[in-house]
C-alpha cells in the first residue's frame, strides 16, 4: 500500500473499534496514530464514519507543520489538536476523540470525572481532569490547536504523567484520550467512558460521595503501573 501501511492498518483498526463498543456514533469521533521517527501522523478523514473508513483512506500528515504527506482526502478537522498533543505529550503513540455518551455528559457540566473507587483507580491516577473553557478569542482562532493547549495545559497544572493519567475532558466537548498507540488511545477511550458511567451512577444514588480513599486508590494503580506492578502479565510503564 504505502511505506505507512502497518501504521495506517492499526489507526483503522482503532477507529473501528471505536464503532464496534459503541463509543461513537456516525462520524462523531477519530483515531491517529504517530510515526515519530518518520515524522508523521496517520489520521481519519474528515467526516468519514469510523466503523466505514478503510486503511487507504486514512490520510498521513507531517508532525511538524500539519501538511498532508500521503491522502486524497481531508484529515479529521481535530487534526490540529492530535498534532499538539503528540508535540506536547512524551511517549504518546495514539490519539483518539469521541463524544461518548457519560464521559461528555461530565465535559458538558464541566466536572472532572472522581475517583469513587478501585475500577476507576486501577486505570487512572486520580481524577480524569477537565480544561477551562476556551476564550473567545481561542475560539475565534486556531480554534483546534487551542483544544490541544488547553488539554495538555490541564494535565500540566495537575502535575500528571500522560500516560498515568490517559485522559482528560474538554470542557462543554468531549472526551480525548491516548495511549502508547492507536489500540491502546482506543482502550483508554472505553475505560474513561465506562469510569464517567460508574461515577455518574454512584453520585445518582450518593450524591454527597466524595473520592475514595487515597491510600487505596494509590495501592489499586500501582498494582498495575509502573515498575512494581503484578497485574497482568508484565509490560514496563502506566497506562
Amino acid at each position: 500500500m504505502t511505506r505507512f501501511a502497518d501504521l495506517r492498518e492499526a489507526v483503522c483498526d482503532a477507529n473501528r473499534r471505536l464503532a464496534a463498543v459503541g463509543l461513537v456514533t456516525l462520524s462523531f469521533g477519530n483515531a491517529s496514530g504517530v510515526d515519530r521517527a518518520a515524522g508523521v501522523m496517520v489520521i481519519k478523514p474528515s467526516g468519514v464514519a469510523c466503523d466505514a473508513v478503510t486503511p487507504d483512506q486514512l490520510v498521513v500528515v507531517a508532525l511538524e507543520d500539519g501538511s498532508i504527506v500521503e491522502g486524497a482526502l481531508r484529515p479529521s478537522s481535530d487534526t490540529p489538536t492530535h498534532l499538539e498533543l503528540y508535540r506536547r505529550l512524551e511517549g504518546i503513540g495514539g490519539v483518539v476523540h469521541t463524544h461518548s455518551v457519560e464521559a461528555s455528559a461530565f465535559a458538558q457540566a464541566r466536572r472532572p470525572i472522581p475517583c469513587l473507587g478501585t475500577t476507576h483507580a486501577d486505570h487512572f491516577a486520580g481524577p480524569v481532569p477537565i480544561t477551562r473553557p476556551l476564550r473567545d478569542a481561542e475560539i475565534d482562532g486556531d480554534y483546534e490547536l487551542a483544544t490541544g493547549t488547553v488539554i495538555a495545559d490541564a494535565l500540566a497544572s495537575a502535575s500528571l504523567e500522560a500516560l498515568a493519567m490517559p485522559a482528560v475532558l474538554v470542557a462543554h466537548h468531549g472526551p480525548f484520550t491516548w495511549g502508547r498507540d492507536a489500540a491502546e488511545a482506543a482502550v483508554n477511550a472505553e475505560a474513561v467512558e465506562l469510569v464517567a458511567a460508574l461515577a455518574a451512577r454512584t453520585l445518582a444514588l450518593a450524591p454527597d460521595e466524595t473520592a475514595m480513599p487515597e491510600h487505596l486508590r494509590e495501592r489499586h494503580f500501582a498494582r498495575k503501573h509502573g515498575p512494581a506492578a503484578y497485574y497482568g502479565q508484565h509490560r514496563p510503564g502506566p497506562g
